[in-house]
């Protein structure tokens, strides 16, 4: 594979569109306090995390009803006007950015739990729940949501950007997880996708086309998704490690042997220094595996003892156990704050956080040449890796004031991508394309596939208002 097309992503294109004075005086008469203006809103709708600065949108629809997401939707394609849907805002790739303008559609009210079908494994949900109200609400149940990107995201967010996270070693991602949708589409029609059965042979798959689209082709209103028992059993472990590659290569293997294991986690040393820093933790600042078994009492010692030998064959030592829900949720808070403790480590700085996928065996090849670069080259950063299903994510912590960081970072980004191509990997193997990640898309999927999602995006949104500017350029 041809190495990656230089591209530069330190300025996105902007063109934006205008929006009439007609379109915000239609949507004040139908929305009325639903709609905002004023400059802070616009802007706390205008970033996310990515280190992009873009002007922000125009106005703020505060969505409560699928009704009202097709009538500003309506709206906006009567003046052919782009619409950027909104959750949360912890997107890293630029995906709510408003780069060729145009209104926000905030769809954080829309937060009901719609239905709980416990003896079908499935709920439905509104796209403004989080993940962890998910799981408040359905705990009674004996019942949970599994995928976990770490922030407390949307779950129409998490749809969108197909994300998956800790936990997808053993559940999946989105993908495997969203069962039907309800979707408005560029015109401001309501369709629905799927249903609560497990499975369908009718008609093309548009669950799965739209899972993942990053708003291109729609806004998601409604979500139906998997849902799995409780198990019987949880424990969680660290182990450290005198290297990385030791703590890789005993990943493989527990991979590759097939132990059934929840969540197998990596965080090198600096990450680990950093976490201790804000988490106020004691942890050995080594490389560390943070791992979690799931299943009945005698299947999760079982696993735990194959991975502790496993660990010992790679020098791994200090294996420490967290059996008790309040000692996990230590560990795991820690690792989920992981993103927050470097940023606190380096005050003032901006992220450009990356990730790339490659299958389990190349993993070792892609993270270990990747961090000889990363510690070549004097930018500060954290490593910390889904690796159980060959994920990791770099997070490069630049200076403002010190443009050349940008660009060494971007290099890094660049070399990163283009050694994960190399290997087969992907790209990106959960944050998404967004604005970041454009041109690596055409690098791995070549310009016929591209050209065909083009011919996709043009047939179902002909005005190209639906978040225009992500994934590919039209």
């Amino acid at each position: 594979m041809n190495a990656p097309t230089a591209v530069n992503h330190l300025v996105p294109e902007i063109h934006q569109r205008e929006v009439p004075d007609a379109l915000l005086e239609a949507l004040k008469t139908r929305f009325g306090q639903q709609l905002s203006t004023a400059m802070a809103v616009r802007t706390q709708h205008g970033r996310d995390e990515s280190s992009f600065d873009i002007p922000p949108p125009a106005a703020v629809v505060f969505a409560q009803s699928t009704q009202d997401v097709a009538d500003a939707v309506k709206l906006a394609s009567q003046f052919a006007v782009p619409v950027i849907p909104f959750g949360v805002g912890s997107s890293l790739e630029g995906h709510l950015l408003a780069v060729q303008g145009g209104i926000s559609i905030d769809v954080s009210r829309m937060n009901r739990v719609v239905s709980i079908n416990a003896d079908d494994l499935t709920v439905t949900v509104q796209p403004g729940v989080t993940r962890k109200q998910l799981n408040d609400e359905i705990k009674s149940t004996g019942l949970f949501f599994p995928i976990d990107p770490g922030a407390d995201a949307s779950i129409g967010g998490m749809t969108a950007t197909r994300a998956s996270g800790t936990n997808a070693v053993r559940y999946g991602t989105m993908r495997e997880n969203v069962l039907a949708l309800e979707v408005v589409t560029a015109s401001g029609e309501v369709i629905r996708t799927g249903t609560r059965a497990k499975k369908s042979s009718a008609g093309y798959d548009l669950t799965r086309l739209l899972v993942g689209s990053e708003g291109t082709l729609g806004v998601i209103t409604e979500v139906t998704l998997r849902i799995y028992p409780l198990p019987e059993a949880v424990s969680a472990a660290i182990c450290s490690f005198p290297s990385i590659e030791d703590a890789v290569r005993t990943t493989i293997q527990i991979i590759q042997l097939g132990v059934p294991i929840a969540r197998v986690e990596l965080i090198d040393q600096h990450t680990v220094r950093m976490v201790n820093a804000h988490s106020k933790l004691g942890l050995r600042e080594e490389p560390m595996l943070l791992m979690e078994f799931h299943g009945s009492p005698a299947g999760v010692k079982e696993q735990a003892e194959t991975v502790q030998e496993l660990a010992s064959e790679h020098g791994g030592k200090a294996f420490e156990w967290a059996s008790t829900p309040e000692e996990r949720t230590r560990l795991w808070t820690a690792r989920h704050n992981a993103y927050f403790a470097a940023v606190q480590s380096r005050p003032g700085c901006r992220v450009i956080s990356t990730d790339t996928c490659v299958p389990i065996s190349r993993l070792a090849d892609c993270l270990l040449d990747s961090v000889k670069e990363a510690d070549a080259s004097g930018i500060p950063y954290f490593l910390v890796g889904h690796v159980g299903d060959g994920n990791f994510h770099f997070g490069y912590l630049l200076d403002p004031n010190a443009p050349q960081e940008r660009v060494k970072a971007e290099e890094l980004n660049h070399a990163l991508v283009a050694r994960a191509l190399a290997l087969e990997g992907t790209c990106t193997g959960e944050h998404g394309v967004g604005l970041h990640k454009m041109g690596f898309l055409v690098d791995e999927a070549g310009v016929g596939a591209v050209d065909m999602m083009r011919t996709i995006k043009r047939a179902l949104d002909p005005k190209n208002i639906m978040n225009p500017g992500k994934i590919f350029s039209i």
